[in-house]
């Protein structure tokens, strides 16, 4: 009888989970146009550029980039600086190089070879200086998480006033995007945080998007470039099968004569 119940147990543990589960993968995420979806899709110049604004302005002083380098956002199917923007990026950031002829290192102003600063030496750095979490890196974090692009964009506008009776430790936000609800990293975005050099309103939304496109790029560099390796395999294909077709019908229309 105990084993019995010891079975029923189990069996009542695990479709709570599911359950749990399942509800977690119904949320709604917000909803934009993204201009990389689809098979034509291409990133935004504009976006990419604004998006990497964001990410140094806001993200970088916690969240570092380890896989890209400053030459990247030169390349095409990027950003798309220019050289000379670039270079003047790279430059604005002191990087630890050496050791010199003496043994010791040195700082010196970033060259394009040069990765993405980091913002903390070490994890445990990160930890200390994050209240015991680790800011993930977001190289790759459009693609890493559930939801990708539209999880990123929803969370960063998903922060409210926990409900009556959601109780939180001191430096726990609520957020209604976030597993769990429960987030250590505060709202770090407000109208008017960053100031574009196009023009355009830097709103809480506008932001959340750009910073999103370019994490989505610096996840997915050569996106544009597969798509229009899908689309050209696709005529391929097409005009493949046309061929076949004419191919097989002439045969047949010969085997059809000789009967």
């Amino acid at each position: 009888m105990k084993k019995f119940s010891k079975i029923l147990s189990f069996i009542g543990i695990f479709f709570c989970f599911s359950f749990q589960a399942i509800s977690a993968e119904k949320i709604e995420y917000l909803k934009t146009d993204w201009s990389f979806k689809g098979l034509f899709g291409k990133f935004d110049r504009a976006a990419l550029q604004r998006g990497y604004q964001v990410y140094t302005e806001v993200c970088s002083s916690c969240h570092s980039m380890k896989y890209l380098s400053y030459r990247n956002l030169a390349e095409k199917g990027g950003p798309e600086f220019t050289e000379e923007q670039a270079k003047a990026i790279a430059a604005s950031f002191e990087v630890v190089d050496g050791p010199n002829s003496d043994g010791e290192m040195f700082t010196r102003p970033g060259k394009l070879s040069d990765k993405f600063v980091m913002p903390y030496e070490n994890v445990k750095a990160a930890q200390a200086a994050n209240g015991g979490a680790y800011p993930p890196d977001m190289s790759v974090l459009a693609k890493a998480r559930g939801g990708g692009v539209d999880y990123i964009y929803s969370l960063l506008q998903g922060y409210e006033d926990p409900p009556v009776g959601v109780n939180l430790d001191d430096g726990v936000y609520y957020n209604k995007f976030m597993y769990g609800n429960k987030i250590k990293m505060a709202n770090q975005l407000s109208d008017g945080l960053v100031e574009y050099s196009d023009g355009t309103v830097a709103s809480v939304e506008q932001m959340s998007k750009d910073v999103t496109t370019f994490l989505m790029w610096s996840a997915e560099p050569h996106l544009e470039a597969r798509h229009q390796m899908g689309f050209k395999a696709i005529v391929y294909l097409i005009i493949l099968t046309v061929l076949v077709y004419f191919s097989m019908k002439r045969i047949w229309s010969r085997i059809e004569t000789e009967v």
